[in-house]
């Protein structure tokens, strides 16, 4: 994971960095974000469910004393669960920014991948979530026979969704 640590820009030369991404599978496809989005993964702890919130929203659960928002993504973006993914351990990335602080449920032990910025075609601008008009896919990755999907989890959470998760940890806090 540490084995180069460049940054992901185009130096004067031309030449590629890397960058380091943390891959993991909803539904049938493969997913990335950036590792700097993520701050720890965690198996998920029990999920306590708050009434009035959006389905993707599973609740809210305890990680490291702190109180956040369970977030499903496979919901969200309305996948179809492999039979497979049903059963066993689920794990949670925590993504912390400077507004709000989460968990996302994936199915398996996510993975961090290095890959070249030559790797990823940004061409993707005409994939977008439809009911919001906000494109949270940074492009796809090609690594050998892969394609990972990119996406900015920041930009996936829209601001109604950001007021609802604060929400869903401030009633929790309160109780």
């Amino acid at each position: 994971m540490a084995e180069n640590t460049k940054t992901n820009a185009t130096t004067k030369d031309g030449a590629h960095h890397t960058l380091q991404i943390v891959v993991f599978k909803l539904g049938q496809e493969e997913y990335g974000l950036h590792i700097d989005q993520i701050k720890e993964v965690v198996i998920t702890p029990n999920i306590t469910r708050m009434p009035q919130t959006a389905s993707f929203v599973k609740g809210v659960a305890n990680i490291r004393g702190n109180v956040i928002a369970i977030f499903d993504l496979e919901d969200r973006f309305k996948l179809t669960r492999a039979e497979d993914q049903t059963n066993g351990n689920k794990y949670t990335l925590v993504v912390e920014s400077e507004d709000i602080k989460l968990g996302l449920l994936v199915n398996d032990v996510p993975n961090t991948v290095s890959v070249n910025t030559a790797d990823l075609d940004e061409s993707v601008g005409i994939i977008n979530d439809a009911s919001t008009e906000t494109n949270y896919i940074k492009g796809i990755i090609k690594s050998g026979d892969r394609l990972i999907i990119l996406i900015d989890i920041f930009k996936v959470i829209d601001q109604e969704m950001t007021n609802t998760l604060k929400k869903a940890s401030t009633t929790a806090l309160a109780a």
